[in-house]
């Protein structure tokens, strides 16, 4: 029996800002929010490493990733698929 049968990962979506480097890109997300006193619409931005076995994701492909084991220092998110190609 499989302890992890039932658990479903979050997926991530953002867009492609670097393709260089072999086997990862990096990955821009946005999420958007309400300042608690201000009441303004504020945008945060992040960016992941994500790990790209075949090199198929290239610069302004939009991409779904989710969270997994780390595979480097700072790469810990997994490529799911590509949404949108450029």
């Amino acid at each position: 029996m499989e302890v992890n049968a039932g658990i479903q990962k979050r997926l991530f979506e953002g867009k492609v800002v670097s393709d260089k480097m072999d086997k990862t890109i990096t990955v821009e997300t946005e999420q958007t929010y309400i300042h608690p006193k201000f009441h303004k619409i504020l945008r945060k931005t992040k960016t992941y490493k994500v790990h790209d076995e075949t090199n198929q994701a290239k610069i302004g492909d939009i991409v779904e990733f989710y969270e997994g084991r780390p595979a480097a220092k700072t790469k810990y998110m997994y490529l799911a698929r590509i949404v949108r190609a450029v």
